[in-house]
């Protein structure tokens, strides 16, 4: 079967079925009695209003850019246990705008504990990429301690590594080296986006190596006393951080428009240490 291509009067369309005051649930079941599926017209109804919206409110260039291809497009709640190659993954809770998805079971506790082990000697204070010149620094914004693991540096995280691959369904060359954070009782990220700003003149050397971010996921390591939730303020959604499971999220643009903004609320008690993976739209070197 040929794929679907969402053309420019079906946006059109779409923008007119809007303003005549039609419902998104009536106009989603206009295109599937006329034949498209279900999850192509529900990304082309979304993603058209969306820039709609944008341009009636002048969004900046970066609102415009074509979406690119995301990670998890095929994930859905409606499949609660997907394979991820050596090992079956729970799917708890599905968003599709914000895309967020919430999983079970990714690690075992002795890969978390192993995990934690390997990095605990080589940790260090937090620094972001910092866009204006490209480089990393230390940013009041993020409390935690953490390192990088070069890819597949372990077997075990080559075995993580492979399996977020076939859970995703994105290239394993395309991911970066696993991060692995430390936050102490009132350590926090806040929040933020994982993209980088096309503004800023440091990105094109950033993106250099594979292209813009497209998808982070989270792995929880541990289960904190309390605290330390991730938090999308966009979406009013705080996701529990429970050892062995993890939260995903997909921007297929470098934009606030895509409702990415995300965050590490504050640990009040205990440690929180989690490991975090970032898709590439293209192969990371």
């Amino acid at each position: 079967m040929s794929a679907q291509v969402v053309t420019s009067e079906l946006r059109r369309w779409i923008v007119s079925q809007a303003a005549a005051g039609h419902s998104p649930e009536a106009v989603l079941d206009a295109m599937k009695a006329s034949g498209w599926e279900e999850a192509v017209a529900l990304e082309a109804l979304e993603t058209t209003m969306r820039d709609h919206l944008l341009q009636l409110n002048g969004g900046g260039e970066a609102a415009h850019e074509p979406a690119k291809p995301v990670p998890g497009r095929h994930l859905s709640a409606a499949t609660p246990q997907i394979s991820a190659g050596d090992r079956d993954v729970k799917v708890l809770m599905s968003l599709n705008q914000p895309r967020i998805v919430v999983f079970g079971n990714l690690l075992s506790a002795d890969e978390c504990e192993e995990i934690i082990a390997l990095a605990r000697a080589r940790l260090s204070r937090s620094e972001t990429v910092e866009t204006r010149t490209g480089a990393s620094e230390v940013n009041e914004a993020r409390t935690s301690e953490g390192m990088f693991f070069q890819p597949a540096e372990f077997p075990v995280c080559a075995r993580l590594e492979a399996r977020i691959a076939a859970l995703l369904g994105w290239p394993l060359e395309n991911g970066e080296g696993l991060q692995v954070l430390r936050y102490r009782p009132g350590a926090e990220y806040k929040p933020h986006y994982d993209y980088f700003d096309p503004a800023e003149p440091g990105t094109p050397t950033i993106l250099e190596r594979g292209g813009q971010r497209v998808g982070s996921l989270v792995c929880y390591l541990n289960t904190p006393a309390e605290g330390g939730a991730t938090v999308f303020p966009d979406a009013g959604l705080d996701v529990a951080p429970v050892q062995g499971n993890a939260v995903f999220f997909s921007y297929d643009r470098p934009h606030p428009s895509t409702r990415s903004l995300h965050g590490g609320a504050p640990v009040i008690a205990g440690e929180k240490w989690v490991a975090t993976k970032w898709m590439r739209e293209g192969r990371f070197e």
